[in-house]
């Protein structure tokens, strides 16, 4: 604030009259044109001032270095354009009073790429238009008197303030024309023949900090952006005004924050609406540092493979429907990436068929879709009587074995009743095998809110909604499917600037996975002379 102010000083000098004793001593020992161009850079200055606040207030390294150059110049100039000795001191003492505070300013973004927002820009403009005022009302009152001498200086006052201003107004007019032009729009949609997708599959290989779910960086749909270094990426989706992130940043855990301030900028600067969806509790203490406001929107089951049995009454049934499936001639096995090729005809055989019974086709942005180019990234599970695939689930890993869990899960139309209970059975003891920690089962959406009287009005509606809302979705089926393989049940969060936003988001969220209104709307087939056994329902 310090620093606009100072700038706002040095336009409000530069259109406002001179002190005549000293100007006509300046002009005495100085040249005149000394004295013009100092007038004008000045202000040209003070305008650069307003405009690194906005730099300071995003703490950036290089605005308070560029800051403490402009304020030394400006302090010199001061003297030279109307021995404006107290401007200089003004300045200077701003300039050691900043000096202490550099450990403040750590971001090190470039200072070319600072995104100015639309508010900002407006503020300046406010203040230059202002000064201008303020320089002409000034002049309209200012009485010269009988004195030629002064009215000659007068005249040229009014020159050189007129030039100040009109120079200021132009410096902004390229700043607002450079925001437009220059200022990075919003990424483009990543895909396959992307240069940048290669580096998104090396990131996701080796990262330090990843999810299963962050393979869905390979579905092609998303937008990136990445850390200076290049080794860690957000990504996100674009819905109108809705930027939505799918996860936190994926790579270098030092390098989370900084991503995340940076694309809280980057929204900021295309007046986005900016979310970050399906977030876990390790998140919050940065999204708390970004002073976003945070929403639980489910739970997020993950299953201890180490503590992982069939024994015990409570795994009864369980064990019988594996059991039984096994009997009837289930064969479980997972392929490698590059067999799916072989196998792909015969896997879109059976992803059509339950496709074609389930609402909205193909989904996107936070759930996978059956393509190509997508289902060859990872391994496969299949479960096969005889030579025929009945059932298969693409699996997402992690490069420390930390975990991995299911994208599609798609069975054919003469799958056996407990298919999907034996795969998962299955899946549990290979990844058990594989060294692998944990097994996420996916969210639950809405469970875990509560519905007490003083709880978040979004929290009692999403309970009322998880309770009675079973048209909508099965969410209490989904919830008590999963639970039944004793899951350690972890808390996922919306977050946002604005919590009236959140509602919005969320619906952007649904639109973006299901690909729009159409994708909501389309029906699926009826399944003829067949009745879907009650775990299949549960799934969908």
């Amino acid at each position: 604030m310090l620093a606009a102010a100072a700038g706002v000083m040095l336009l409000a000098s530069g259109a406002t009259p001179s002190d005549p004793s000293r100007f006509m001593w300046l002009a005495e020992h100085a040249p005149i044109v000394l004295i013009e161009i100092s007038h004008f850079i000045s202000s040209i200055l003070g305008i650069v001032l307003i405009l690194l606040a906005f730099g300071l207030s995003r703490r950036l390294d290089g605005a308070w270095w560029a800051t403490l150059t402009v304020l030394a110049i400006a302090a010199a100039l001061a003297l030279f354009k109307g021995f404006n000795w107290e401007e200089s001191v003004i300045l200077i003492v701003l300039m050691i009073g900043m000096i202490p505070s550099h450990a403040a300013f750590h971001r090190q973004a470039r200072l070319l790429q600072m995104e100015i927002s639309p508010g900002w820009l407006l503020s300046a403009f406010a203040a230059v238009a202002g000064v201008a005022l303020a320089g002409w009302w000034s002049f309209q009152h200012l009485d010269y008197g009988n004195v030629s001498v002064l009215k000659v200086m007068g005249d040229q006052d009014v020159e050189r303030a007129i030039q100040s201003s009109v120079g200021a107004a132009i410096l902004l007019l390229g700043v607002g024309i450079w925001r437009l032009l220059a200022t990075p729009a919003t990424p483009p949609v990543v895909g396959e023949t992307d240069p940048d997708f290669p580096r998104v599959r090396a990131i996701l290989a080796s990262a330090e900090c990843v999810e299963p779910g962050a393979s869905l960086a390979l579905r092609g749909d998303k937008r990136f952006l990445f850390s200076e270094s290049g080794a860690t990426f957000l990504m996100f989706g674009v819905r109108g005004r809705s930027w939505i992130a799918l996860g936190g940043p994926v790579g270098r855990r030092d390098e989370r924050l900084e991503l995340l301030w940076r694309f809280r900028e980057l929204a900021d600067a295309h007046a986005a609406r900016l979310g970050i969806y399906g977030v876990g509790p390790e998140d919050l203490p940065d999204l708390v540092e970004l002073g976003f406001s945070i929403q639980k929107v489910g739970e997020s089951a993950a299953v201890p493979l180490d503590s992982f049995s069939l024994e015990g009454r409570r795994r009864g049934n369980l064990r019988r429907s594996w059991r039984k499936t096994g009997e009837d001639g289930a064969v479980f096995e997972v392929v490698e990436p590059v067999m799916c090729a072989t196998l792909f005809n015969e896997l879109r055989q059976v992803s059509d068929e339950w496709l074609a019974h389930h609402a909205g086709g193909e989904k996107s942005f936070s759930l996978g879709g059956f393509e190509p180019t997508y289902v060859a990234n990872f391994p496969t599970a299949l479960v096969r009587i005889g030579a025929h695939v009945l059932a298969f689930a693409t699996l997402w890993t992690t490069p420390g074995h930390t975990s991995f869990s299911i994208d599609l899960m798609r069975y054919a139309d003469d799958a056996p009743k407990d298919v999907m209970d034996y795969l998962f059975v299955e899946l549990l003891n290979w990844g058990r095998e594989q060294g692998y920690v944990a097994f996420e089962f996916g969210m639950a959406p809405l469970a875990g809110l509560e519905d007490r009287p003083l709880a978040p009005l979004m929290s009692r509606v999403g309970r009322l909604l998880f309770e009675r809302g079973e048209d909508i979705y099965n969410f209490r089926g989904v919830h008590r499917y999963k639970d039944k393989y004793d899951p350690v049940w972890q808390p996922r969060y919306i977050a946002a600037p604005n919590k009236w936003t959140i509602p919005i988001l969320l619906a952007d969220v649904g639109l973006l996975s299901s690909g729009g209104m159409s994708g909501i709307g389309r029906k699926p087939r009826r399944r003829l002379f067949q009745t879907k056994p009650q775990s299949k329902i549960i799934l969908e």
